[in-house]
C-alpha cells in the first residue's frame, strides 16, 4: 500500500526525523491561509501516488500567499499520469545547499533490509543507479540487530557528509530505520534529505510503501489508503480478501493458490492466449467468496472468456460450483466459461456445473486450450 508524501513525512516525524512545517489543502483558499500562517514563502506540492510530479508541473514555489493560492488553483484537479490531484501540501520553503538520497528497502536476494544513500539526491534514484551506480552506497541491516552506529558513520564518510552533520544524520538514519521497521514497510525513502544554508538537515520529501499483509497490525496506516488511486475491482477484491491484479488480456482467470494461478497464466500464454488478471481465491473459499471473485472478473469489459481452475484441497469443489452458479445468476455473463475442477468434492461440483451446461475440462492443458479457443471465437 502506497501512502502520500504528507502521510509518509508525518510517520517519519513520529520517529524523530525533522520535516518542514506544513499542512494539506484541498482548496486554493485553504492554501492561501496555510501559506500566510507559514510566513508566505512556501512550496505547493501535488499529492498523488506517482513520480514525476515536478516535471508535470505539480510542484511550485510560491513567494507569498497570493502565489500559493494561484498555484493551488492550477494544480488542484490537474491530471498527472492518469491520477487527479485532489490535495496539495503547503510546506515552508527551505534554503537548499545540497541534497542527499536516503532510503531503505528489502533486498530479496540477501534476505535483509538494505539502506541506500547517495550524495546525488533530488533526482530519481533509478536514474542514478543506471548512469552512475558507484554513487549509491549500500549498507545491509541485520534485522535482529538493527541499524548500527558504525554503519551510520561509514555511510556519512562514504558520501563525504560534513562532520558537523554526522550526529544529526545519525538521528535521521535511525529514525528512518525505526519508521521502516515499525510500520512493516517495504520502502521508506527521503528524497531529498537536504542540507540547508543554515547547515541543518531536513527531510523535504518522503515516500513509504507498506506491506499489505501486515496492515492488520497497523489500523492507523490502513486508514491512510487512498481509494482514488485504486481500481474499483481491486478495492472489492481486498474487501473480500481476494488476491487480485488486473492485467490487459482477454481471458479471465479464477484460481485457488498463487502458484497454481501463475501456472494457469503461463499455460494460457503458451497456447496463444493472454490473461486478463491474476486472481487467487485462496484456500477454504466459500460460495460467497467465489461469487465475489467471479463478479470482479466479469466486470472487466476486455474479458472474452473465463478459465476457472480449482484444485480442491481445503477448498471444496461443490462450494466453488455453487459460487459460480450464484454469480452466473446475478451477473448474467455473456462470455464462455471453462471450468477445471479436481480434488475435494470435485465430482459433486462437476455435477452441479454439468446441469448448467458449462464447458468443463479434466486437465489444465485441455482447459487452457478450450479457453483460448473460446476467446478467439468471441
Amino acid at each position: 500500500m502506497k501512502i502520500h508524501e504528507y502521510q509518509s513525512k508525518r510517520v517519519f516525524a513520529e520517529y524523530g526525523v525533522p520535516i518542514p512545517k506544513g499542512k494539506v489543502a484541498v482548496s486554493p483558499k485553504e492554501a492561501y491561509a496555510i501559506a500566510k500562517d507559514l510566513g508566505g514563502k512556501v512550496i505547493v506540492k501535488s499529492q498523488v501516488l506517482v513520480g514525476g510530479r515536478g516535471k508535470a508541473g505539480g510542484v511550485k514555489l510560491a513567494n507569498n500567499p497570493e502565489e500559493a493560492e494561484k498555484h493551488a488553483a492550477n494544480i488542484l484537479g490537474m491530471d498527472i499520469k492518469g491520477l487527479t490531484v485532489r490535495k496539495v501540501l503547503i510546506d515552508e520553503a527551505s534554503n537548499i545547499k545540497s541534497e542527499i538520497y536516503l532510503g531503505i528497502t528489502n533486498d530479496r536476494e540477501k534476505r535483509m533490509p538494505v539502506m541506500m544513500v547517495s550524495a546525488e539526491g533530488g533526482v530519481e534514484i533509478e536514474e542514478v543507479a543506471r548512469v552512475t551506480p558507484e554513487k549509491i552506497i549500500k549498507m545491509y541491516i541485520n534485522p535482529l540487530l538493527g541499524l548500527q552506529g558504525y554503519q551510520i558513520r561509514d555511510i556519512a564518510a562514504s558520501i563525504e557528509l560534513p562532520r558537523k552533520n554526522w550526529k544529526e544524520f545519525g538521528i535521521i538514519a535511525n529514525g528512518l530505520w525505526k519508521a521502516y521497521n515499525g510500520s512493516d514497510a517495504t520502502l521508506a525513502e527521503i528524497n531529498p534529505l537536504i542540507i540547508t544554508e543554515e547547515e541543518t538537515l531536513l527531510a523535504v520529501d518522503g515516500k513509504m510503501l507498506i506491506d499489505d499483509s501486515a496492515l492488520f497490525r497497523h489500523h492507523d496506516l490502513a486508514e491512510m489508503r487512498d481509494l482514488d488511486t485504486e481500481a474499483e475491482s481491486e478495492t472489492i477484491a481486498r474487501e473480500n480478501d481476494l488476491a487480485y491484479i488486473q492485467l490487459d488480456g482477454e481471458i479471465g482467470c479464477m484460481v485457488n493458490g498463487a502458484g497454481l494461478a501463475m501456472t494457469t497464466m503461463d499455460i494460457v500464454n503458451l497456447f496463444g492466449g493472454s490473461p486478463a488478471n491474476f486472481l487467487d481465491i485462496g484456500g477454504g473459499a466459500n460460495a460467497e467468496k467465489v461469487a465475489a471473485a467471479f463478479r470482479i472478473i466479469l466486470s472487466d469489459p476486455k474479458v472474452k472468456a473465463v478459465l476457472i481452475n480449482i484444485f480442491g484441497g481445503i477448498t471444496r469443489g461443490d462450494e466453488v460450483a455453487k459460487g459460480i452458479l450464484e454469480a452466473i445468476e446475478e451477473v448474467k455473463p455473456e462470455v464462455p466459461m471453462v471450468v477445471r475442477l479436481v480434488g475435494t468434492n470435485a465430482e459433486e461440483g462437476r455435477a452441479l456445473l454439468a446441469d448448467a451446461d458449462m464447458l468443463t475440462a479434466e486437465t489444465l492443458v485441455e482447459a487452457a486450450q478450450k479457453a483460448v479457443a473460446a476467446a478467439k471465437e468471441a
